[in-house]
């Protein structure tokens, strides 16, 4: 469900499970984590995908039915910050293609992004606090990709906004009109990063990740943790799974 390729100068993984809209499992993942790992020396630019109309759904919350003692949400939620701290530790340029949909979890990987496209009418954001599921996990990340104001908006507000509107808080970068045309775009800015001097694009992003540090993501992610199991999220979470797909 990871796919990954050497394209040149530009490693491309793809998320792909397009026909759960790429809805991200707990051994997605691990996969994804692995992936990050093991990039090639050969690599200047990093470009995370996912193959289909969307690029991710956020995560398969039907497998949660089946684990009533959270086991999965807690395996998700810790897997999804590993990747986000991953991507964002790079000496590479990450590059993310979210065209269709980057909800929940999968918006939560765009802060791992040092440049996010998109398309016009994408959907984009957070709606998982009327589950039960705390978002905070992602915050720290959010803060760093998009500032204060946008990251509180999108954690509390709940609800989707569209790629234009990401464009104009600072959640993308680049907002496209056809979502085909994300991903070669994508790659296109992938390469030209790819083609800057290597070593002053890697002093570059541990200076900015010097100035932008992440270290209240492991306390995002515990408040997260926190609230796995609790009598809200059993009340709220089960209205989700009859709309997965």
């Amino acid at each position: 469900m990871i796919k990954s390729a050497l394209q040149g100068n530009v490693f491309e993984i793809t998320l792909s499970r397009p026909e759960k809209r790429n809805a991200l499992t707990p051994e997605m993942l691990a996969d994804l984590r692995a992936a990050i790992a093991v990039i090639p020396k050969e690599a200047r630019a990093l470009l995370l995908s996912g193959e289909g109309a969307a690029f991710c759904a956020g995560f398969d919350l039907a497998l949660c039915k089946d684990s009533p003692d959270g086991t999965v949400m807690r395996a998700l939620l810790t897997g999804l910050h590993e990747c986000i701290a991953a991507l964002r530790v790079l000496e590479i340029p990450v590059v993310i293609a979210a065209q269709g949909a980057a909800i929940a979890g999968g918006c939560a990987l765009l802060g791992g992004g040092d440049v996010i496209l998109t398309n016009a009418d994408a959907k984009l954001g957070y709606p998982v606090a009327r589950l039960g599921v705390s978002p905070a996990v992602s915050a720290p990340f959010l803060r760093n990709l998009a500032g204060d104001g946008v990251a509180r908006a999108r954690e509390l507000e709940n609800g989707l906004i569209d790629g234009r509107a990401a464009l104009a808080c600072g959640l993308a970068h680049e907002c496209l009109e056809a979502p085909e045309a994300v991903r070669s775009r994508a790659l296109e800015v992938a390469r030209d990063l790819a083609s800057k001097p290597g070593h002053a694009m890697a002093a570059t992003k541990r200076w900015l990740a010097e100035i932008a540090p992440i270290s209240l993501a492991a306390q995002g992610l515990s408040v997260s943790l926190a609230r796995v199991g609790s009598e809200e999220e059993k009340r709220l979470l089960p209205l989700a799974w009859s709309t997965v797909r």
